[in-house]
């Protein structure tokens, strides 16, 4: 069983989301899509979708008509997601995609698409997704893929340790294998080359001050949690930690970077 998100954490993360992604992929993607001239609508398999986020990021954005093929184990997340703009199309498809990443791709695949999704697979589980890509010939775009850093304007003594554990529990198995956390959009990038795609990458990172708090509080207690699992003797030190971290950040007294990175592959 793959991991599972809850709907209000997609809601809080989805502004810092969509202000992270980089506008020259997209430039890169729609120029892409003009050369390709492939027939209408535009098919989207867009892979972990959750409520929808990718898909109201990306569908107003890429020409009409689209139709996008959703993709989750969790049945009540999707229905949450609906066509954000006319000329789009959508249909739910619900499914555990551990075993065979390929198998919701249809033949008629022109984009495959995910965000927050490689730093929660396997490099076994990558490798025969991007290669049922290369099957089909489609255009890949993943967005939004955590590469390990988690920097604060002002230090504090334990944030090297606490980014060092994060970093760690990342490449626990999330229900793919082991996950390859950190260095999923490198790991994507050399794959993708190696297949014979141009590829392009660019940072996406959130920039989180006082006015997303909240999302701050969030990130916070879970990196506290995955820390505490990999050193649980540094429990007290990791709470305090996040205790200082989380008023300092409600207070503007710091704000935080949490690296990520988009990857496009273009056959």
């Amino acid at each position: 069983m793959t991991e599972s998100f809850d709907a209000d954490w997609l809601a809080l993360r989805e502004p810092a989301d969509h202000a992270a992604r980089p506008d020259a992929l997209l430039a890169s993607l729609r120029a892409g899509l003009v050369r390709r001239k492939g027939a209408e609508p535009l098919e989207v398999t867009d892979l972990g979708s959750g409520t929808g986020s990718n898909l109201r990021y990306l569908a107003p954005r890429l020409p009409v008509p689209q139709h996008w093929r959703l993709v989750d184990h969790d049945a009540g997340l999707l229905r949450g997601a609906v066509a954000p703009v006319a000329g789009v199309g959508i249909d739910r498809w619900v499914g555990d995609l551990a075993a065979y990443p390929g198998a919701a791709l249809s033949c008629r695949t022109v984009l495959v698409t995910g965000a927050a999704l490689l730093d929660l697979v396997s490099e076994r589980w990558l490798a025969r997704l991007l290669t049922a890509c290369a099957d089909q010939g489609t255009m890949v775009l993943f967005a939004l893929s955590f590469d390990g850093r988690i920097r604060w304007s002002d230090s504090h003594p334990l944030d090297a340790e606490l980014e060092d554990a994060v970093n760690r529990h990342q490449r626990s198995d999330k229900g793919f294998g082991p996950a390859l956390g950190p260095t999923a959009a490198a790991v994507c990038g050399a794959r993708l080359k190696a297949l014979g795609y141009q590829v392009e990458s660019c940072t996406s990172d959130w920039r989180i001050d006082v006015d997303q708090a909240a999302l701050g509080a969030a990130l916070i207690t879970g990196w506290v949690g995955a820390a505490r699992a990999m050193a649980p003797e540094r429990a007290a030190d990791l709470r305090a930690w996040g205790v200082a971290r989380a008023e300092a950040l409600a207070r503007g007294e710091v704000e935080l970077t949490v690296g990520h990175r988009d990857v496009l592959g273009l056959p």
